[in-house]
């Protein structure tokens, strides 16, 4: 009886560390009737909302909520932030789209030289990743350093779109000869294929340090989302719980952000929060030792398996430098369209 009891401790200690130890947060601007967050750094949050006038932009920082729009532009979409420095583009009263760079106070256009569009979508620190067109509307990509314009190509790619930078990486997808797409990191020397096991269609969306955001569909068709570790080389599978799709777009830390569409088909934005190490320890601990005296009670355990299979969707990951816990849940979704890009070659 004694070993009984102790087993339903350290269940109970388990689920109670479980329940507390990743929380998926909506955050809604208020008034809005769509939501999407597609950068984070620190505690400042940017992206998009949709009201009754049409889309605008926001900077969200725990607190309050500010849109953002270029003096003078027809829109201005934000695409994401580091420290103070916020990047995205607009559109000109011309219709031409340019890439910015907004610190707060000042709005500096940023353009490759001579391309007929310019848009940013990543930044850490001095360095600047984005997408560009020439007098013919092809499209390319780039990274900017501040005073030098860099044009990325990958060998092979048909198409390359570059979404992410996180020190020397960058990070985005492409389409291969045959029109199949492939997550792809580029670290200044060599472009690595990122593929999800199992998946298909990935796109790499976000990165932070050893860590990739971002979205594949499955055989049947339905997308989902997705965390990688390289460090360690583990996918792991994350989904709002009660959402119709789920959409990843950036990682800071053990914070990710994005969107998801909930069952009145409108998008919401949510932040995503990692348990810390400590945390993981102790749900790990905890599971190790449930597994131990499951072990010398197999006959109890065995009459206890269904209450418990709740443990079997737990996928647990430690490193040093981040710390894992996803309750997976089997979600379908359909994959976001690339609206933005669409709407500048479009318009250009």
């Amino acid at each position: 009886m004694k070993k009984i009891l102790i087993v339903l401790v350290i269940c109970l200690l388990v689920a109670q560390v479980a329940v507390a130890a990743n929380t998926w947060v909506t955050l809604d601007m208020p008034g809005a009737s769509s939501t999407e967050i597609l950068g984070i750094n620190g505690s400042n949050l940017v992206g998009k909302y949709y009201d009754t006038s049409g889309e605008h932009s926001f900077l969200y920082d725990g607190t309050n909520w500010t849109t953002l729009a270029k003096p003078g532009a027809n829109w201005t979409s934000v695409q994401n932030i580091d420290g103070s420095n916020i990047v995205g583009v607009y559109q000109d009263t011309f219709g031409n789209s340019h890439g910015f760079l907004y610190n707060g106070t000042s709005w500096t256009t940023l353009d490759m030289p001579d391309a007929s569009w310019t848009v940013i979508h990543g930044i850490d620190g001095g360095n600047m990743v984005g997408g560009y067109g020439d007098a013919f509307e092809h499209g390319y990509n780039f990274l900017y350093n501040g005073t030098t314009w860099t044009t990325l190509n990958m060998p092979g790619a048909n198409q390359l779109w570059i979404n992410g930078i996180s020190g020397s990486n960058i990070v985005g997808y492409y389409y291969d000869s045959s029109g199949y797409e492939h997550g792809c990191l580029y670290d200044g020397t060599n472009w690595t294929t990122i593929d999800v096991p199992g998946g298909y269609y990935p796109g790499v969306w976000g990165i932070d340090g050893s860590n990739l955001v971002g979205t594949y569909s499955d055989i049947s068709g339905y997308c989902h989302s997705f965390l990688y570790d390289m460090n360690i080389q583990n996918w792991t599978t994350l989904e709002m719980p009660g959402a119709v799709q789920t959409n990843i777009y950036d990682i800071d830390g053990c914070n990710l952000v994005g969107y998801y569409i909930d069952d009145t088909a409108h998008a919401r934005g949510f932040l995503y929060t990692i348990p810390e190490p400590a945390t993981l320890l102790l749900l790990g601990l905890g599971t190790l030792l449930l597994r131990k005296s499951l072990e010398k009670n197999w006959d109890f355990s065995k009459k206890l398996r269904g209450q418990f299979a709740t443990f079997a969707h737990l996928n647990i990951v430690s490193s040093s430098a981040n710390c894992e816990l996803i309750l997976r849940k089997e979600a379908q979704y359909e994959k976001n369209n690339l609206i933005l890009w669409n709407k500048i070659i479009t318009i250009s």
